[in-house]
């Protein structure tokens, strides 16, 4: 429970990097939905490696290059979701306006890509880091 809690917390922190980037760069900046919907995973990702690696897994006993490396292929892959919903929505559905891509990419693709980069996180990175069994099999 604590190490969701942490996750938890250190994703909100993320999360309100990444929807303030993105509002900022699709609004007054200008960009198109996924250039700046790429742009802000990129912050977003930043500060919760650093959340994670130094807080909610601190306890981990390596760090370095390679699991920077891994940490951020599981949070692409969770951008890719994002960037997925994004697309369906403005391109595929016609919903073109700034708030429905609000909406797909930092709502809907958000929420869906938090459960995979979790598990990834969990699983991954940080695995079998102070935890007794494991639910990933």
């Amino acid at each position: 429970m604590r190490e969701a809690l942490g996750f938890a917390a250190v994703g909100l922190l993320a999360y309100a990097v990444d929807l303030g980037l993105f509002v900022l760069l699709r609004g007054p900046a200008g960009l198109d939905p996924l250039t700046a919907k790429a742009l802000s995973f990129l912050g977003g990702c930043s500060v919760a490696y650093a959340g994670n690696a130094l807080g909610t897994y601190r306890h981990a006993a390596a760090r370095g290059p390679r699991r920077y490396a891994v940490f951020f292929a599981v949070n692409v892959a969770g951008a890719l979701v994002q960037l997925l919903c994004l697309a369906v929505s403005h391109y595929g559905l016609g919903f073109t306006s700034p708030r429905a891509d609000t909406v797909s990419g930092a709502g809907i693709g958000m929420a869906l890509a938090t459960v995979l980069r979790f598990w990834g996180t969990r699983a991954l990175v940080f695995r079998d880091e102070g935890r007794v069994g494991s639910w990933t099999g």
